[in-house]
């Protein structure tokens, strides 16, 4: 497996199963043994860990992890390269290959409810719906170390007022805690992607970082605040939550110490917190 991130041996694997990275998946293949035991590194991996590895691609991550963890579960969407995977996982007794879709795989029942880790590289387009699914559903996750798009990494740091502020940034702050691990340069994957990654690990916070009365609410709150990022908070909300008028929302608001122009990259998750608390009980 040493010589699976070689560019040559990634192509000639890729020939010798007819394969073609498929941009509607977001497909690149990371080819740096050094990026590649970084990641490794930062899952923080004991002998009786459970991981869940989303998107294995060819397997060289998913070999690294089988040497470190107990158990490893690939779920892998693209059934072309379950083939691929078989052959360079054959070694390893501690692999679990499942082909399906993450956003439709109950975690839970795939891992028998015991607690793991997560690591993946998560193409743009599935990254938010993704992690709503993980953080949301309430699996025994410990932590998830993630390759993302440079700029999703710092969404999901974002603090309040950045304009990269948003409801992502709201949800993962409100599950885990955040920390940018490492930059990851285009020029190591095959094909090389238009713009540069980064690895985030998110540990999981062993009860969320503020106290709402209501999860789903606040959720749905949190969301609605961020649909219509031109509209002012109260127009928003309107919109997506209509169990008030707009004019009710303002209310709201002001009862918060907040102006009626305000909108919601500028409100702090505690301050979602207590607009979720203040409205609980009138849907």
């Amino acid at each position: 497996m040493r010589d699976l991130t070689a560019p040559s041996r990634v192509q000639a694997l890729m020939q010798k199963y007819g394969l073609k990275a498929r941009k509607s998946l977001g497909q690149n293949f990371l080819v740096d043994q050094n990026i590649v035991q970084k990641i490794v590194d930062a899952a923080g991996l004991t002998p009786s860990d459970t991981v869940v590895e989303i998107g294995p691609g060819l397997g060289v991550l998913t070999a690294r992890l089988a040497q470190k963890a107990g158990r490893v579960i690939a779920v892998e969407i693209d059934q072309h390269l379950i083939p691929v995977l078989q052959e360079n996982l054959a070694a390893a007794g501690n692999v679990q290959l499942v082909h399906g879709d993450a956003l439709h795989t109950d975690f839970a029942a795939l891992t028998g409810g015991v607690p793991f880790t997560v690591v993946a590289n998560l193409p743009y387009y599935i990254t938010t719906p993704l992690l709503f699914h993980l953080l949301e559903s309430g699996y025994p996750i410990r932590r998830l170390v993630l390759m993302v798009q440079d700029e999703v990494a710092d969404r999901l740091a974002a603090p309040p007022g950045n304009k990269q502020y948003g409801a992502l940034s709201v949800m993962v702050q409100y599950y885990t805690r955040v920390e940018y691990m490492f930059k990851v340069p285009r020029t190591v994957f095959i094909p090389r992607p238009g713009v540069d990654s980064a690895v985030v690990r998110l540990e999981k916070r062993e009860t969320p970082a503020v106290p709402v009365p209501d999860e789903a609410l606040f959720q749905r709150l949190v969301r609605g605040a961020f649909a219509q990022r031109r509209k002012t908070l109260a127009n928003a909300l309107a919109a997506a939550l209509p169990f008030l008028s707009r004019e009710q929302w303002q209310q709201e608001l002001r009862a918060l110490g907040l102006p009626d122009n305000v909108r919601g990259e500028m409100l702090s998750m505690e301050q979602f917190a207590a607009l979720t608390a203040a409205v609980a009980g009138k849907q």
